[in-house]
């Protein structure tokens, strides 16, 4: 299992997508928060890692009980994802993460007091992981293509009924440790926290959607604010 570390100019982040995470929507942001935003960004470009890392195997899902079990692992993925990963031949367990040099640049920011760089900063750590997220979907594409295999759309727990707490079982399949630097703390949360976990499914009669809102009413989703962009 490889981990990929990226650079900042490879994820290609629009600062766009950072105005739409801090909540301007279409609206367009005053000169002095460009300022800051692009002061922030200035801050992170050099010293940011972003890292991802995946792994295949196969699985056996019941999209009945709604769940997927990988060996002696059963996740509990919920009947939106269950249904999502009809038709898959194997699957794929990411972890995607900003990096703990984002995160510790992130806490120099609350150490001094600068609460509107630390906001602008949490907006960009929630883009970086995404963006890592999405360079990771496009290695993985690119590893199956030579069995003319496809994935479906990403799912994490947390998200679309998957339960967060389900992240307990996740980890160890990575086989022990915290892969990309990424642990897990007793409430299941991520350290670093901008980081992403979750499966994809694979095969050559799965595809990927676009994401569909009305399947799901988490309101602060990442994924419904990047569509939402888009269609600005």
């Amino acid at each position: 299992m490889t981990t990929y570390e990226l650079s900042y100019p490879e994820l290609g982040l629009d600062l766009h997508e950072v105005y739409v995470q801090m909540g301007y929507g279409d609206a367009a942001p005053d000169a002095d928060v460009v300022a800051e935003t692009k002061a922030v960004e200035a801050g992170i470009a050099g010293i940011l890692r972003p890292r991802y890392t995946f792994f295949i195997a196969e699985g056996t899902l019941d999209d009945t009980a709604c769940t997927l079990n990988i060996g002696h692992t059963e996740l509990n993925v919920g009947r939106i994802i269950a249904r999502q990963l009809r038709g898959s031949e194997a699957f794929a367990f990411f972890v995607a993460t900003a990096g703990a040099e984002f995160e510790d640049y992130q806490m120099r920011l609350k150490d001094d007091d600068d609460m509107v760089r630390t906001f602008i900063a949490d907006s960009f750590g929630s883009v970086i992981a995404e963006l890592t997220a999405d360079v990771m979907e496009r290695t993985l594409q690119d590893d199956i293509s030579g069995r003319s295999w496809r994935h479906t759309n990403r799912f994490s727990p947390g998200y679309c009924g998957w339960n967060v707490s389900e992240q307990q079982k996740l980890f160890p399949l990575f086989g022990g440790g915290a892969p990309c630097g990424v642990r897990l703390t007793e409430s299941s949360l991520m350290l670093p926290i901008k980081s992403v976990s979750g499966v994809v499914g694979l095969g050559p009669n799965v595809r990927k959607l676009d994401y569909s809102c009305g399947l799901c009413d988490f309101k602060d989703c990442y994924k419904r604010r990047r569509k939402e962009a888009v269609k600005g």
